[in-house]
């Protein structure tokens, strides 16, 4: 009983200074740099990691445990949720100017899954596979139809952690 009271007291201390002071720092346009190679990944995870391990009674636990225990997303879907919010911005309007042609959409009510499912273009450059517009395309037609069939961006945060809290 007291280890459980220091595990949820060190919760409320260590969470939200590490969300607020730190990660703020981790996912600083995160959307525009995304690291593509897994060592600038596991960089980046390996402070989460450790900030996890901090909280006494968790550092035993696997990092998958630490994270479900304590409610936390990696750091690779936080910067996958990141992008697909960015990605509905787009889609519903949000950047106007900015977003024209941006994405090829194909809307559908007879498709399986989302009914507006994203075009993947072609390319010639092997790098350009690593751009938003293309790294977003497969992530977002796995949606499905109630993350996407919203009207508003608040509604499609809520229903995004829930389908990315199973795996994609």
């Amino acid at each position: 009983m007291d280890e459980k009271l220091n595990v949820s007291q060190q919760c409320e201390v260590i969470l939200p200074l590490y969300s607020a002071l730190v990660r703020a720092h981790l996912e600083y346009c995160i959307q525009l740099w995304s690291p593509q190679r897994k060592k600038h990944m596991d960089v980046l995870e390996r402070v989460q990691r450790r900030t996890t391990k901090m909280i006494r009674g968790l550092e035993y636990l696997s990092y998958e445990d630490r994270l479900r225990e304590l409610g936390l997303f990696s750091l690779k879907k936080r910067r996958l949720q990141g992008d697909l919010i960015a990605a509905f911005q787009y889609l519903k309007g949000s950047y106007r100017k900015d977003g024209e042609g941006l994405f090829t959409s194909v809307c559908s009510d007879r498709t399986r899954g989302n009914g507006c499912k994203l075009k993947e273009g072609s390319f010639r450059l092997l790098i350009r596979k690593k751009f938003f517009t293309m790294r977003m395309v497969k992530h977002w037609n796995r949606l499905p139809r109630e993350a996407v069939d919203v009207p508003s961006l608040e509604v499609s945060k809520a229903r995004l952690d829930g389908a990315l809290s199973n795996p994609i």
